[in-house]
């Protein structure tokens, strides 16, 4: 199974970016972050499309 968040430092190292530009990211609405906790982690999903990779839609296989 593949993992579907991640920690925002991971999203910033995926997306070549540092935490200012992920900041930004996440209050524009382009990255979707979901509360755990005390953290705050990113969804991969998002991440991806972002990058303009194609992701699976529901219910379908990585």
């Amino acid at each position: 199974m593949q993992p579907i968040l991640c920690s925002q430092a991971e999203a910033g190292k995926m997306l070549a970016i540092g935490k200012t530009k992920l900041a930004e990211l996440v209050v524009s609405g382009q990255l979707e972050t979901v509360r755990i906790g005390t953290r705050r982690l990113v969804k991969i999903a998002s991440v991806m499309r972002l990058a303009g990779i194609e992701t699976p839609q529901d219910g379908e296989a990585w």
